[in-house]
């Protein structure tokens, strides 16, 4: 790991221009403010210090003003469980609320994963 912020902004603009399907079919509902006002970003790097070494996770979508993150769950994490684990516990410890999907979710039944993601939202609705 230990990337620049320049190869991550690559590697991030990389991703969003080569989305999965799965990707694409929930950017579609989440995109422009369409759900429920709240801005989601796509392939979002966030930094993160590990034994005072900065490094960057990309994550699927993210929305800032709840600190949410949804991750999208394809065939690549049954290899990689641990990591995404490991992940998945530093993003936490950050603060962050993570929500995993399948991929397979999204394209049976997204309606069914947009109201749980407004389930979330609604759950961690910030003071303001």
């Amino acid at each position: 790991m230990n990337e620049t912020l320049s190869t991550i902004t690559k590697r991030s603009r990389k991703l969003r221009s080569n989305p999965t399907p799965t990707e694409l079919e929930l950017w579609k509902y989440l995109r422009k403010r369409q759900f429920y006002g709240l801005r989601f970003l796509r392939q979002h790097p966030i930094k993160f210090s590990i034994d005072n070494k900065v490094d960057y996770f990309i994550v699927d979508f993210y929305c800032h003003d709840y600190k949410i993150v949804i991750e999208l769950d394809g065939e690549i994490h049954k290899k990689q469980k641990d990591y995404d684990e490991m992940r998945e516990g530093l993003l936490k410890e950050m603060g962050f609320i993570i929500i995993r999907f399948k991929n397979r979710e999204i394209l049976e039944n997204v309606e069914k994963v947009l109201n749980k993601i407004k389930k979330l939202l609604f759950e961690n609705r910030p003071v303001l």
